[in-house]
């Protein structure tokens, strides 16, 4: 890239590695602005004499087939999509409903706008599933809903299906998150327990086109496990929602009517999502218009800008937040100690998403939790900074992105009174990082890219 290429001959921009950690994230935040990714995408063309025409992906349409165009959508970047929306479309939006997380919300003016709980579902996100239902539900055969999809949507898009109450579905939320489920099984569970997720959206929307707009917060931007898929075809299978709660040993501790739900739709007894070769699909785009690689990438090229050498590890991370963390830290030790896998001045990066297998009852999230075991992994080390950030601003049930460490974070700690692998065996990483001043702090972005981590080696 030109960035790096300038970089040797550059140097290091002045500052702290905490503050260029920092800057490089905030940068990859800013690429995955929601109203910037749908711009670049959904564009509308007017040619001398003709009627407008509206495209997306490899999809065009002239708006002259277009009795009405509804905007729908559900996720923590939904609203500021939907935004983009109406400025591009005007008077040509006839309304819509997206339900975003609280503190998510964005001017909106021919959209209803609706803020409800996130990761765990509450009542106000049934309302608000239940307005995006009924649009969809008033959908002909000459409309076109635009569905804005972001990260979060499985949670905010909640529509207990029969049988099934919005407790049954807090408590099935609940038991995935404490026992380090992936994005992928927990999504496989809610489509079963719902009537919207799985591409059930799509087809209570049926005959109408349905064209959604993704931004993907999964690794390797799977359509169907993006919100849990409310317009792709559905990959997985009731039997596949048993084996999650089977393997993590908690299909006797989920609510009875969840059980009765899934394995009636074992034995047949009730229809399966749509699944890929579905004719409702013949109407139906999905098209992934910003991504964790896209932020990655921005971050890269600001890293170059500072004088570091970039080096881009993956953007499929995944697992154990704590053994991520000290096998990133390993991998920037040896960088500093030998030049493998690159010389510093290094940034090496990683984006995806990690889970946390709680044991304690303390509070943090996934991005502190890497942070704080990293900076166990780090003490007494010198030269190396570390960043592990949400691009969403939140971390878990917290009002911090994540936090930046180095090789003195357990001693400013300790100053305070903490002691850090204790905190880390509680799951407390919040308070520490308050304490030491530590953690990113960002306020809601209005995106949802997953998450970034970042670590800055100086040479030794």
């Amino acid at each position: 890239m030109a960035a790096a290429a300038k970089r040797g001959k550059q140097g290091l921009k002045a500052g702290a590695p905490a503050a260029h950690a920092r800057r490089v994230f905030r940068v990859a935040v800013q690429s995955a602005s929601p109203l910037e990714a749908v711009k670049r995408h959904l564009l509308l063309e007017t040619a001398t004499g003709q009627q407008p025409v509206l495209r997306l992906g490899g999809r065009t349409l002239s708006l002259k087939e277009v009795d009405r165009i509804w905007v729908v959508g559900a996720g923590k970047a939904s609203a500021p999509m939907a935004l983009a929306a109406e400025r591009l479309l005007g008077r040509r939006v006839s309304g819509g409903a997206v339900v975003v997380k609280y503190g998510h919300g964005s001017a909106v003016k021919r959209v209803s706008l609706f803020e409800a709980g996130h990761p765990v579902p509450d009542d106000a996100g049934v309302a608000g599933a239940a307005a995006v239902a009924a649009i969809a539900d008033e959908a002909r055969s000459g409309d076109l809903v635009l569905a804005m999809i972001s990260g979060g949507a499985s949670a905010l898009l909640v529509s207990p299906a029969e049988g099934v109450t919005l407790r049954h579905k807090q408590e099935c939320t609940r038991l995935l998150l404490a026992c380090g489920a992936n994005i992928h099984e927990m999504n496989a569970v809610r489509k079963h327990l719902s009537a919207l997720k799985g591409g059930q959206l799509a087809r209570r929307a049926a005959p109408a086109r349905v064209w959604a707009l993704l931004l993907s917060d999964v690794i390797g931007d799977d359509l169907d496990v993006i919100g849990s898929g409310p317009c792709a075809p559905d990959a997985s299978t009731f039997e596949d929602a048993i084996a999650v709660l089977r393997r993590y040993a908690v299909w006797d501790r989920v609510p009875k009517p969840v059980r009765d739900r899934l394995q009636a739709g074992v034995e047949g007894r009730l229809p399966e999502t749509p699944k890929a070769g579905d004719r409702l699909f013949q109407k139906v785009s999905n098209v992934v218009v910003g991504s964790n690689a896209q932020a990655i990438q921005a971050a890269a090229d600001e890293a170059a800008r500072l004088g570091y050498r970039p080096l881009v590890l993956t953007t499929t991370l995944d697992g154990e937040a704590r053994e991520q963390a000290r096998m990133l830290v390993a991998i920037a030790r040896e960088a500093q100690a030998s030049g493998r896998p690159a010389k510093a001045p290094l940034c090496i990066l990683a984006g995806g998403e990690t889970t946390v297998t709680l044991r304690g009852q303390g509070k943090g999230g996934r991005n502190q939790e890497f942070a704080l075991a990293a900076a166990l992994a780090l003490e007494g080390t010198r030269g190396i900074t570390l960043l592990a950030a949400g691009t969403d601003g939140t971390d878990g049930p917290t009002d911090a992105a994540g936090a930046v460490v180095d090789g003195d974070t357990l001693g400013r700690a300790r100053k305070r009174g903490f002691d850090p692998a204790a905190v880390l065996a509680e799951n407390d990483s919040y308070p520490l990082f308050q304490a030491t001043a530590e953690a990113v702090m960002t306020g809601p972005t209005g995106t949802n890219v997953m998450d970034v981590y970042a670590a800055l080696v100086l040479p030794r």
